[in-house]
């Protein structure tokens, strides 16, 4: 089974969102920028993920992003499923048409594969995945390169025409 970019990204923008959900709205500038996805990508994703009742988005200054509900209640399957992606293991995207318009020998095989992979992410919640000590271990190595960056930057109200004496 191979999951695609789109439901991967969702799965962890969503999951960024909901590790920082504690301190507010999350702008999808700074998921963009700790887990190096692009903007404009997950603008797209969340569109959907807000037409799927996923997401709230909080306009005006300090706006962003919250979950529509409590972690333990948003499934990863949902996530996937909001963003339109596949979980499709068949080589006919499950029409029954693999070999020359009929199923193949193996195609309840794969289709019954797709069936445990979507049960199994439909018992997975963000709020398990928030509790693995693991995931936690790398959104604080993210945390800490991102506010990293921050500090890199350069602040020109210090700066002066001056040549240095």
């Amino acid at each position: 089974m191979k999951l695609t970019t789109k439901g991967r990204y969702a799965v962890t923008a969503m999951l960024d969102l909901a590790l920082h959900g504690d301190q507010g709205p999350v702008s999808l500038a700074d998921i963009s920028s700790r887990q190096e996805i692009s903007l404009s990508y997950l603008e797209q994703l969340f569109s959907r993920l807000r037409r799927q009742k996923l997401v709230v988005s909080i306009r005006g200054p300090g706006g962003g992003y919250r979950l529509s509900r409590d972690a333990d209640r948003v499934y990863i399957a949902e996530v996937v499923d909001a963003v339109s992606e596949s979980l499709d293991t068949t080589r006919c995207g499950n029409k029954g048409d693999c070999q020359n318009g009929e199923k193949c020998l193996t195609h309840h095989l794969w289709s019954d594969l797709s069936d445990q992979i979507h049960q199994f992410l439909s018992e997975i919640s963000l709020g398990d995945l928030m509790k693995k000590h693991e995931i936690r271990q790398v959104a604080d190595r993210q945390n800490r390169r991102q506010d990293g960056k921050d500090s890199e930057t350069i602040n020109t109200d210090r700066l002066t025409d001056q040549a240095p004496a």
